[in-house]
């Protein structure tokens, strides 16, 4: 074989081993990376089932705690994992030392620009330092009202009834509602005819809430019995008389409804009467009116 072939020949068996080689770390890189990724899902699963208490009924503020800090940890060992073995890969090939010294400079002039965006990590780190709120909370922030779906250092994702996902940047959330922290309140108010029975109504409405706060399916959503502090207002059609519903967190809507409908099937039951609005139009007629005048004017004040 001549001397130039056999030459050739070694100079591509050399690269390749060293393209072998060169593969190899990249592939080990990655391989590290996606490692360090299954780890971090378990201990996010780890923390999501420490703070289960297997009642999927209820929610408490400590299972919420957890899966928002699950979902913290994953999202941001995802984005180290990929940072570091993207820098080791090109770090395989060239020397990253530079590169990184341009980054720092770089990042020098963005950071002028990029002043919502710190604003925006640092209220979201304090948020989550303080639980103000977790994943599964419905609150209401800079406007808008929903489910805490996902939440990372820079925004916050609502979902309200709708089913409209509203992205907040962390920066713009000034005040925080909560509605379901600790405990929560559905508040009921229920109209009585003024030509019903006052007494009669409050104790059927007191009769109704008792019945409600001691059964099994509902008395474990409450936090305390429904109360009935008695009559709220005196409305331009009917007496209201409010009710009072503390339970479990984010179940008050629930609780609303149901006693809501049992109330009326109750007051059916009982003879009293829901209103609904009225109006009463007083018609002065002149002494000197014709039947004909009297008639149009009671037909005008029958059509208002």
């Amino acid at each position: 074989m001549p001397q130039w072939i056999r030459g050739i020949a070694e100079f591509f068996e050399v690269e390749a081993a060293a393209l072998t080689r060169l593969g190899l770390r990249v592939v080990a890189i990655w391989v590290m990376a996606w490692l360090i990724v299954q780890v971090v899902n378990l201990i996010a699963r780890r923390i999501e089932a420490a703070v289960d208490d297997g009642n999927d009924l209820v929610t408490t503020s400590r299972e919420k705690r957890g899966r928002t800090l699950s979902q913290l940890l994953r999202g941001i060992g995802r984005i180290v994992a990929v940072a570091l073995a993207v820098l080791l890969t090109i770090n395989v090939f060239m020397d990253i030392g530079p590169i990184l010294a341009g980054f720092g400079i770089l990042g020098l002039a963005v950071s002028f620009g990029a002043q919502s965006l710190v604003k925006d990590i640092i209220a979201g780190f304090f948020m989550l330092l303080e639980n103000q709120f977790a994943v599964g909370d419905v609150i209401e922030v800079a406007g808008k009202s929903g489910t805490v779906e996902k939440m990372t250092l820079r925004v916050v994702a609502l979902r309200d009834l709708k089913g409209t996902v509203h992205i907040v940047p962390n920066g713009e959330i000034k005040v925080v509602s909560n509605m379901t922290r600790g405990w929560s309140r559905a508040v009921i108010d229920i109209g009585i005819a003024y030509d019903a029975d006052l007494d009669a109504a409050l104790q059927v409405v007191r009769d109704e809430a008792a019945k409600f706060s001691e059964e099994p399916e509902w008395k474990s959503q409450l936090d305390t019995p429904l109360e009935v502090p008695g009559v709220e207002s005196l409305g331009d059609s009917a007496i209201v008389i409010r009710v009072l519903a503390r339970t479990q967190p984010g179940l008050q809507w629930g609780v609303a409804r149901e006693f809501r409908r049992r109330i009326k099937m109750r007051l059916d039951r009982e003879g009293l009467e829901i209103p609904y609005p009225q109006r009463r139009v007083h018609v002065t007629v002149d002494q000197n009116a014709g039947d004909g005048d009297i008639a149009r004017a009671a037909g005008a004040a029958g059509g208002a």
